[in-house]
């Protein structure tokens, strides 16, 4: 695929994951990720760590202005979970680069049929 091609599926990707995760909360992995996998046949470690890299910043910052406005933050909850995730997201790094793309396609496809499920039978 040629590097504009290339861009323009990006942007297209981050159009959807935006869109979704201003919508639903949900991160770059259910979305993101597989997206890359399936339309830039990239390896699931890259595109997990493209994924991490283009959510870093811009998601937080537009959307939890909105939520926060509309009184929907939980400012110390989230800061709880934020150091979590800082010191947990890079165990969860070097696991995945260890284990190989089968098993975190594997388990990232067990998690997502237990959450639909859920989400399924709690509606």
């Amino acid at each position: 695929m040629s590097p504009l091609m290339s861009i323009l599926a990006g942007l297209g990707i981050g159009s959807i994951a935006g869109l979704l995760s201003g919508l639903f909360g949900i991160g770059g992995g259910i979305v993101i990720v597989p997206m890359l996998a399936f339309l830039l046949k990239f390896p699931t470690s890259k595109a997990v760590g493209t994924s991490l890299a283009a959510m870093l910043l811009p998601v937080g910052i537009i959307a939890v202005v909105r939520y926060a406005k509309a009184g929907e933050v939980d400012f110390k909850v989230s800061t709880a979970i934020g150091v979590a995730i800082f010191v947990m997201a890079g165990v969860g790094a070097a696991v995945g680069l260890n284990v190989g793309s089968v098993w975190i396609n594997r388990g990232f496809g067990v998690l997502l049929l237990l959450v639909g499920i859920k989400f399924l039978l709690t509606a």
